[in-house]
């Protein structure tokens, strides 16, 4: 079936709709709006002078179906390019207009059937549906497509009651119209006790679309996406609704799907490899995966079907899964769907052939009567014949049950040996498992060793935090000193030259050196201050040393309890001394440490001692007042290098 005839199907029911009357004509505006929405809908350039003058004529009557093909054919099925446009949205027009006229569900809500899956049971049925007018679908057609639901609800068909429900049915044309499938899914008889949601999920699943986890290309990371198969491209939306598209896959020949194991806390993996991109996606279960990607197994998919009077049907029902669709790619086939329908419909030509060639044998059956009378003695001897045979069978069958005796002796002695062999593996896995519970326990007690060597490294990082603070108050207070002295030395300066200035104005001038050295004094004071701060911080990094050592000692503790539990002491061994034991890399480091610490104080000690025999000098000069030093003189001499 083409893309012409699935579309005729669609637009038929459209035109059936609008037929109110059901005399087979529509009226030429009514017609106009259906051609515009189907231009649309088929991205096709709407041509409205040819449509005015195709309806430009002196009748305005109804028009039938046979005057509106013309038009049809010519201006709309003649410009439709394939993958030009998107057939949900096609079919979702033509059901729009057909489903206001004819679907008439429960209007208590008691429905088993959503509109959307309605919709899609509707297109399925356009599909299955034969190639003649009005539209039906044959009996065998709709126990497949029954048989195709039911087991992706993993139940069983109850044959016997379609059969009842098709006898009982007023069938037109040899087969059910739409709206008669339609009510028979919604009466309950056949799907008895399913809910609604049970029987969306199947359809969607017949449909081959549903939720997958898609892994992004940029960001990579992973997002549900509605995913939907069709022959050449596997599309894939935001939800269910379908409104936003994210993104489309284009399947060809040289496309592949290969299995990926679980990883990023993702099971059930597997990814389409194009020849530009590669498509990581996950499943829920491993069964949703092997649907995708292979198709179902055929336990799960096959259906048995039943006995036909005239010979044995084999109705499987496929699954269009991403490796199939790449396969019929490769082949250059559109559907496999479609292959298999083909074949389903000579089957049925075959049966009725076969029917036909029955009643054929029957009328040669009668003329053959009374050859058969005539026969009479052959036959006997055909009996005779027969019963030798059955005496034949019989011997021949006392045989095979001798063999059988043998055979089955055979395998009840094989069957103790299995036994015995079982027994003693069972025995080796008790053993295997106390083994294993012994190593659970060494690795519980290696576990909680291990959280208290974390717990003691975590108090000497804090020691070392401690002792860093400490540090950078004891830095800011040496460069509050050395600011203190550079004050001390500023005054000093502008003290001297003050003295040199005012020789003359000595008297005058008296008052304010006196105020000049009472600053000098506090300022002597202040540094006093900075020297007991300092003395203070001193010995908190005194403390923080000590604290230091502790949590090491603490760590040298714990190591040799842990170099105990990791060498336990065996029969005949001799005990090692582990006092001297521990991680390798905390002692050498924690004696750099305390090097590079004394080292530090030395030089802040060394590098002090002339700050303090200045400060002294200069108070000691202050307080004498002795004469000042002579105008050439270096004010900056006596400042001590830092």
């Amino acid at each position: 079936m083409d893309l012409r005839a699935e579309l005729l199907k669609s637009i038929w029911y459209a035109f059936t709709a609008l037929d109110v009357e059901k005399s087979g004509k529509v009226s030429k505006s009514q017609l106009k709006v259906l051609s515009h929405n189907l231009y649309t809908v088929l991205c096709i350039p709407h041509d409205p002078v040819a449509l005015e003058e195709h309806f430009r004529d002196d009748d305005d009557g109804p028009v039938s179906s046979q005057g509106y093909m013309p038009y049809l054919n010519k201006y709309i099925l003649d410009k439709v390019e394939e993958g030009a446009f998107v057939k949900e949205n096609f079919d979702e027009l033509c059901w729009t207009l057909t489903a206001k006229k004819n679907y008439k569900p429960d209007r208590n809500g008691n429905s088993i059937v959503s509109h959307q899956d309605a919709f899609k049971l509707w297109c399925l049925f356009n599909f299955l549906s034969e190639d003649k007018y009005p539209l039906v679908m044959v009996p065998d057609e709709v126990e497949y497509l029954l048989k195709k639901i039911c087991t992706a609800m993993n139940v069983e068909l109850n044959s016997c009651e379609l059969d009842d429900y098709l006898s009982q049915e007023p069938q037109g044309q040899g087969g059910l119209t739409v709206w008669q499938f339609l009510d028979m899914v919604n009466s309950g008889r056949l799907l008895r006790g399913i809910e609604q949601e049970a029987i969306s999920m199947a359809v969607e699943e017949v449909y081959q679309e549903g939720y997958l986890w898609k892994k992004g290309q940029l960001r990579r990371n992973w997002s549900e996406r509605w995913f939907m198969l069709k022959p050449s491209v596997l599309s894939y939306y935001m939800s269910e609704e379908r409104k936003e598209k994210k993104g489309s896959i284009a399947l060809d020949k040289h496309c592949c799907v290969e299995v990926l194991p679980d990883r990023d806390g993702k099971r059930c993996m597997f990814c389409v490899k194009t020849s530009s991109r590669t498509y990581e996606m996950s499943a829920s279960d491993t069964r949703q995966r092997q649907e995708w990607t292979l198709g179902p197994c055929p336990r799960a998919r096959s259906v048995s079907p039943p006995q036909h009077p005239y010979g044995p049907t084999n109705i499987l029902l496929p699954s269009p899964a991403i490796q199939t669709a790449i396969r019929l790619q490769a082949e250059g086939k559109k559907s496999l769907h479609k292959d298999l329908k083909q074949k389903r419909r000579e089957q049925r030509e075959q049966r009725e052939q076969r029917k036909a060639a029955k009643e054929e044998e029957t009328q040669r059956l009668k003329q053959l009567q009374e050859e058969k009378e005539r026969k009479l003695q052959e036959l006997e001897l055909l009996k005779e014949a027969q019963r030798q045979a059955e005496i034949l069978l019989q011997e021949e069958e006392q045989r095979r049950r001798q063999q059988h005796e043998e055979m089955q002796r055979t395998l009840e002695i094989q069957l103790r040996e299995a036994e015995q062999a079982r027994a003693s593996m069972q025995a080796e896995m008790v053993l295997k498992e106390a083994e294993a519970e012994r190593q659970r326990k060494r690795i519980t007690e290696l576990e909680e060793m291990q959280e208290r060597l974390q717990e003691a490294l975590q108090q000497e990082v804090k020691a070392r935090h401690d002792e860093e603070s400490v540090r950078y108050a004891q830095a800011r207070l040496l460069a509050e000193e050395e600011e203190k002295l550079k004050q001390l030395m500023k005054l000093k300066e502008e003290q001297e030259e003050y003295i040199i200035k005012t020789q003359l104005e000595k008297q005058v001038l008296k008052q304010e050196m006196e105020n000049k050295n009472k600053c000098l004094e506090e300022a002597q004071k202040q540094l006093e201050e900075v020297r007991v701060n300092r003395q203070r911080v001193d010995q908190d990094v005194m403390a923080a040393q000590r604290k230091l050592r502790q949590a090491s000692t603490n760590v040298k503790h714990w190591n040799v309890q842990m170099n105990r539990l990791m060498h336990p002491i065996e029969p005949g061994d001799k005990r090692t001394n582990v006092s001297g034991g521990g991680f390798a890399g905390y002692h050498p480091l924690l004696c750099r440490r305390d090097s590079s610490l004394k080292l530090k104080q030395k030089v802040e000690e060394k590098g002090s001692d002339p700050v303090r025999d200045g400060s002294k000098e200069n108070v000691s000069n202050g307080g004498n007042r002795g004469p000042p030093p002579p105008l050439d003189a270096d004010p900056m001499a006596t400042e001590p290098s830092n």
